[in-house]
């Protein structure tokens, strides 16, 4: 069975998490669930956060970036390399190496401005007039092909893009892989941002939706109150009370106007808008903000939930959640307490994933189904026009033929 890795840094952005999976077809071509095998994380190097940081808030420069583009592949290859190394795998044993790359910007569609263009315009009017989705993913494939020498798949937003699509989230293909043969079942990611599914075998049902924040906005509070990355196992938000009022004026964002399918950034959720509410809400006590900001993301997944996957009235008995979030106990009590009654809220290890790589596993599957042209986009679930194949294919130095020839008739 032939093996793959997946790569993920995410909306978070605490880390690089590789997977080694297993994966292969069925004998009509469809592509079978993955079978996990291992999985680590690297730190980002503090130098390279740095920059990465300042390319969020749009202060690094094209110079910089460009270099950065680069630098940030060298950190997803030297990821995967040190996967292989563990497993003593050369990059010619690997089917494909399936990464996103770093989003480091991210503009979601205007569904009504893409619906007003006109045949015979222009096609680059689709983006300077007519509100066509785009985005920016760095971690440059030539060099972790080269540093690997396998065969690379990323940056799978822009065909969806293209499409009419929200390129965000892309876990649908993945849930669609695995729960096709089971019933209809929910899957929600906690990463930086929230996002929830509806897997079914029917594709024309399926859902896919970024509910609002994740963890964003608990991080950033953490690293300005007390220093720290992240609120471990939801520790300060249990101590905390949730302030009524707090919570009312988040759940006023813009964002929650947005119909789906809708995908959010760090732009919506990120240092500016966090920073204005810690400073109107400074009186209050540092665990009461994270028990607010808790109580904000699980209230945000929870009204998804019950506005747009109820009303399918497909029978979801079930939510499965994956991410770094799952890991907050404070915030997982939160959201099961608020799932409407007969839905049980279950971590992504009872289906053999573990909770931290589904997001790196997802994008192997893809890159896994892409290498075959195979349409990996849920177009009912993500708004795109029609079904496309995700992903630009790197090939590795080892695939380059005639060489020797070449050598020769230069001599």
């Amino acid at each position: 069975m032939p093996y793959a890795i997946g790569l993920n840094s995410g909306s978070s952005f605490d880390g690089v998490d590789a997977v080694l999976i297993e994966i292969n077809q069925a004998e009509d071509g469809s592509v079978l669930p993955p079978k996990y095998i291992d999985g680590l994380s690297i730190d980002w190097p503090e130098e390279i956060q740095k920059q990465v940081l300042a390319a969020f808030d749009d202060t690094l420069g094209i110079f910089k970036l460009t270099r950065l583009n680069y630098i940030c592949g060298a950190v997803f290859a030297q990821a995967a390399m040190e996967l292989m190394a563990k497993h003593n795998l050369k990059g010619e044993d690997l089917d494909v190496i399936g990464y996103d790359g770093q989003t480091i910007y991210q503009e979601p569609p205007e569904h009504e401005q893409m619906a007003k263009y006109p045949e015979g315009e222009p096609f680059y009017k689709m983006w300077t007039e007519y509100g066509y989705p785009c985005g920016l993913q760095i971690g440059e494939p030539g060099v972790v092909a080269v540093l690997t020498d396998a065969p690379v798949v990323t940056q799978f937003r822009s065909v969806d893009h293209a499409l009419q699509g929200t390129g965000a989230p892309l876990m649908q293909y993945f849930d669609y892989v695995m729960f096709r043969h089971t019933e209809p079942t929910a899957t929600l990611n906690i990463g930086g941002i929230s996002n929830c599914h509806v897997a079914c075998a029917d594709r024309s049902r399926m859902k896919a939706f970024d509910c609002g924040p994740g963890n964003v906005m608990i991080d950033a509070a953490m690293r300005k109150f007390y220093g720290k990355g992240y609120d471990k196992d939801g520790e300060v938000a249990a101590k905390g009370t949730i302030n009524q009022t707090m919570l009312d004026e988040l759940l006023q964002h813009p964002f929650f106007k947005r119909d789906i399918p809708r995908c959010a950034w760090r732009l919506d959720f990120g240092a500016e808008y966090t920073e204005s509410m810690l400073e109107k809400y400074s009186n209050l006590s540092h665990e009461d903000i994270l028990a607010t900001l808790t109580a904000f993301t699980a209230e945000a997944i929870t009204r998804a939930f019950k506005q747009f996957i109820v009303p399918t009235g497909l029978p979801v008995k079930r939510l499965i959640a994956s991410g770094g979030g799952v890991r907050n106990k404070t915030m997982m009590k939160m959201i099961a307490e608020r799932l409407p009654e007969g839905v049980k809220l279950e971590s992504s290890d009872v289906i053999g994933v573990p909770p931290q790589y589904k997001e790196a596993i997802k994008f192997a599957t893809i890159a896994f189904s892409t290498k075959r042209s195979i349409g990996d986009n849920i177009p009912d679930a993500c708004g795109a026009k029609k079904f496309g194949i995700l992903g630009k294919l790197v090939l590795p130095p080892h695939q380059a033929k005639l060489t020797q020839k070449q050598n020769k008739l230069v001599d």
